[in-house]
């Protein structure tokens, strides 16, 4: 693949009743209802209001047969009010009632975790080779019967492996891997290909976006290796609500999308799951729109760099700065007509701080270390000279320990690259006016490796935007990219609002970079939610909003809430209705706990394990 220019992945139509996906039809965006599925009149108001927000598809959890059939329902009273859009059902734990739905609705949504396949346990099981091809025979009988009832009745189908659902048979296999996910996925498919069923869409998601950032990556390869051509439905799951949602589902999502990669979104936020829409409208229109027919980039890929395994790229540390060093936040204060930053609710001040010409007087109240242009640095402790390209000359006589070089990979010419090979101590403060901005950015870290450079690399990114969530989606999209290819030494972001700095916190916690407060892993709900999520979740982060770098769980349901919330601290998953479990990582700790009392109860075991 084209890693620095915009090419969308090629892959085949599939049609879901009277909407077309994949093979080079515009971007579909869903979302998923949270009533009752048995609530007939419920489910067709919040569908409509889905529908009406600008969802293409909208999915319905079927956790029975009685949820199942009343789809039918459901649908008849969508088409008599109008409505016409493709319902999915949303099915795990039980291949029947996937059987009922394929013959009454569009598209079915199966999860290979727990199709044929027990609830996961996280037992540790073994399988000789005779017993694995057994497992895979029983699954490939079953999955037949369902894609015969697919066909007969034109039915699309998703299969969607989730993180947090992984079998047991899988996990002992692979592991709790991103090779495990494709493999879970792949077995699916390659029954599909085999009974000749090509009406099927693939998601992989989890709410870890390293994982799910590579997991896909991984599935298009193997895919292509494969000779499969499926397209893909991403999102990030239980990504959480409000900003953290917003951004930690554009730093997913909008890598992915920036490589071409995807047909159908869904940005998952435990929110009303009509406010998704227009999230995932945004994310997708700038992710598409700048980037479609963008100049060419004329860059050539370092060879040292793996797409499918990235790992850290290797740097020089100057000061705090790359090396082994966590990404740092700089501060843009060098415009004084911008807002002036704010940290409040526990955001950190940044580690440093760029002036332009003028440093303030009040400069060590601000920051902990400040950046000045080079011109107008008098050497004073803590402070640090900024150049540019046309200044270079004056680099060797400068005495800083530490100096910045702000540069865009049109200006990385031999003359640069020889005074940076010289000058080990200079940081890149990297940027880009192009349309596609992380592939030229992409581009210059690429030629510096080529160059055998390791300076380390801050992104400056800037906006011109007033609305802090379409500022916070575009950031953080433009990002992903280039802090899961690993390098992301630092971050500024300019922008007209005052939350640029604590955006930037956002981002590199999104992308597991830095973490720098706790990290809320809530699912969307659906219905299956067993009590109150968006109050709980707004309770329990009223209490913990200030410790520092804990992941808390919040989990409506036990389809994916101890998985996909494995490698969190602490976690609060519907049992039963009106009960909790709650988690101290992946062990229960305590179960059937009333709902009115287990919020307390959570911040309970927090206080008594010293971390409150």
């Amino acid at each position: 693949m084209d890693l620095f220019n915009f090419n969308p992945r090629k892959s085949h139509e599939v049609k879901v009743g009277n909407t077309l996906m994949g093979g080079g039809h515009p971007l579909r965006l869903q979302s998923m209802t949270t009533t009752l599925t048995t609530d007939t009149e419920a489910s067709v108001e919040q569908c409509i209001r889905i529908i009406e927000a600008g969802a293409d598809l909208v999915r319905l959890t079927t956790q029975g047969t009685r949820e199942a059939e009343n789809l039918r329902n459901i649908r008849a009273e969508l088409d008599r009010r109008g409505y016409h859009t493709p319902l999915v059902a949303d099915v795990h734990f039980n291949p029947n009632v996937a059987d009922v739905a394929a013959g009454i609705i569009e598209k079915v949504r199966i999860n290979p975790g727990n199709y044929v396949d027990p609830a996961r346990t996280f037992k540790s099981l073994e399988y000789t080779p005779e017993e694995y091809a057994a497992e895979l025979e029983r699954l490939e009988t079953r999955f037949k019967k369902l894609i015969d009832i697919c066909k007969a009745n034109g039915t699309a189908l998703r299969i969607g492996v989730n993180h947090g659902s992984l079998s047991d048979r899988i996990m002992c296999h692979y592991g709790d891997t991103p090779a495990g996910i494709v493999e879970s996925c792949m077995e699916f498919l390659r029954v599909c290909m085999k009974e000749q069923f090509l009406n099927v869409a693939i998601s992989i998601k989890a709410s870890n976006t390293v994982v799910m950032v590579q997991s896909v990556r991984l599935l298009v390869e193997a895919m292509e290796r494969e000779g499969m051509d499926f397209p893909l439905h991403l999102g990030v799951t239980e990504a959480g609500e409000g900003e953290d949602g917003r951004i930690k589902s554009a730093v997913g999502i909008g890598a992915l999308l920036a490589d071409g990669i995807g047909d159908t979104i869904r940005v998952s936020l435990s929110e009303d799951p009509e406010q998704e829409i227009p999230v995932a409208y945004k994310l997708a229109s700038y992710v598409f729109g700048t980037r479609s027919g963008h100049p060419r980039i004329p860059a050539l890929a370092c060879l040292k760099f793996d797409w499918l395994h990235p790992q850290r790229r290797p740097t020089c540390p100057v000061l705090n700065i790359g090396g082994e060093h966590a990404p740092v936040v700089m501060s843009y204060q060098a415009d004084t007509r911008l807002a002036a930053p704010t940290y409040n609710g526990g955001v950190p001040h940044p580690d440093y701080t760029y002036f332009g010409e003028n440093l303030p007087s009040d400069w060590k109240k601000r920051t902990a270390a400040a950046i000045v242009d080079a011109p107008s640095w008098t050497g004073e402790a803590g402070t640090y000279p900024a150049f540019v390209p046309d200044y270079l000359m004056f680099v060797s006589q400068c005495s800083a320990k530490a100096k910045f070089l702000f540069l865009s990979y049109v200006q990385l010419n031999e003359e640069v690259k020889a005074c940076l090979k010289y000058h080990p101590e200079i940081v890149i403060i990297a940027q880009s006016n192009h349309p596609n901005r992380s592939g030229e950015l992409r581009a210059l870290v690429h030629e510096m490796g080529n160059a055998g450079l390791t300076n380390p690399v801050v992104f400056f990114q800037q906006y011109a935007d007033r609305e802090k969530e379409d500022f916070q989606i575009k950031a953080a999209a433009d990002m992903g990219t280039l802090m899961f290819d690993g390098f992301t030494d630092g971050l500024m972001l300019a922008s007209p609002l005052a939350e640029r700095d604590e955006t930037a916190f956002s981002i590199l916690q999104a992308g597991r970079l830095r973490m720098t407060r706790t990290e809320y892993i809530s699912c969307p709900g659906c219905g299956r939610t067993l009590y109150d999520l968006q109050s709980t979740i707004a309770r329990i982060k009223a209490a913990t909003a200030h410790l520092k770098g804990l992941k808390i769980g919040v989990m409506g349901c036990i389809v994916n809430g101890p998985g996909e919330m494995a490698d969190a601290d602490y976690g609060y998953v519907g049992a039963g209705p009106g009960q909790v479990s709650l988690y101290r990582g992946k062990v229960c700790v305590e179960r059937g706990i009333p709902t009115a009392e287990a919020v307390d109860r959570l911040l309970a075991l927090i206080e008594r394990d010293g971390k409150a």
